[in-house]
């Protein structure tokens, strides 16, 4: 469906409401995602750490 024929089938309020619950949901992801980042990086640093701990065989 093309968007000129949305914005004229689907009412204005309804459009900024749909768009707004995107982009609330857009942010919401991004958070989660900066979180698992943030984990993944923490997780990498210690076994990087625990690499350099091991003693030689």
């Amino acid at each position: 469906m093309h968007k000129k024929h949305i914005d004229k089938t689907i009412p204005a309020n309804i459009q900024a409401q749909s768009q707004a619950e995107r982009i609330k949901a857009l942010e919401r992801e991004n958070r989660e995602l900066k979180q698992a980042n943030e984990i993944i990086k923490k997780a990498a640093g210690l076994e990087a750490q625990a690499e350099l701990d091991r003693k030689p065989k």
